[in-house]
């Protein structure tokens, strides 16, 4: 495997750069161990890299603690992450994109094995999600059924996509239209052009959303999508598991 790796990032005439994009907003307390575990993940791998966090719109310090571990940080004002993706994309210089979230930890392992996808000939894919820290009653059995739901249909959750530059701009990268899914829009459109895969080799993302929110926030969202449709993706008014004020985990013993 790591042979295999090797031959995409060194070829006889050309060294492949590989770009991970970080979206952000106001990540403080998470975005300096991600950052920490790429530049872990990429040295363990021996490739070129870079990373790049994509600063929207934060008033903490998360763009000082990006560049005080190792990252180039693009500034904007989006509000809406798949443009905030396609910005931090934009300004990246890699032929091979990696978008990890600020809250998600990678391991050499599952750098290696995106590498080795795409020269096996994929053009992109996921990861397998492990999700951390406790969770409310109904988290298991709705992180279960989504995550099986997102392996067979093999679209990579956000936390982490890996694609070729020449893919990405030829389905004209995230969905800009959409304010949630944009990963799930990714992976059918990069489907539509080539294989895409999910990995085995797992990432482990943040649990917070489930312990700041509550069984009837879901109930809510998912009544909007049955009210609304595919326009309540749109919506950033009616997102607000994602738009709303950032809730404080509560207090562990």
């Amino acid at each position: 495997m790591i042979n295999r790796a090797h031959q995409i990032i060194q070829s006889p005439n050309h060294q492949i750069h590989v770009s991970f994009v970080v979206p952000a907003h106001n990540e403080e307390p998470l975005i300096g161990a991600t950052l920490d575990a790429i530049h872990a993940a990429a040295r363990g791998v021996a490739l070129p890299y870079e990373i790049v966090v994509a600063n929207d719109a934060s008033t903490d310090a998360t763009a000082a603690i990006a560049l005080a571990h190792g990252a180039r940080v693009v500034d904007c004002e989006h509000r809406q992450i798949a443009r905030v993706r396609n910005t931090g994309a934009r300004a990246s210089s890699g032929d091979v994109l990696i978008f990890v979230d600020a809250d998600t930890i990678v391991s050499p392992a599952v750098v290696r094995a995106s590498l080795a996808a795409l020269d096996r000939g994929a053009v992109g894919g996921g990861a397998t999600v492990h999700v951390e820290g406790p969770q409310p009653w109904w988290g298991p059995v709705a992180l279960f059924a989504l995550i099986e739901c997102m392996r067979v249909m093999r679209w990579a959750a956000g936390c982490y996509v890996f694609c070729r530059r020449t893919a990405f701009d030829t389905v004209g990268g995230f969905d800009e239209q959409l304010f949630v899914a944009e990963e799930i829009a990714l992976s059918r459109a990069l489907q539509r052009v080539g294989r895409f895969v999910i990995l085995r080799e797992r990432v482990l993302t943040s649990g917070r959303k489930m312990r700041t929110h509550s069984a009837w926030d879901l109930v809510r969202l998912l009544t909007g999508f049955v009210r609304y449709g595919p326009a309540l993706l749109r919506s950033r008014e009616r997102l607000s598991l994602w738009y709303g004020e950032r809730r404080h985990e509560p207090p562990t013993d």
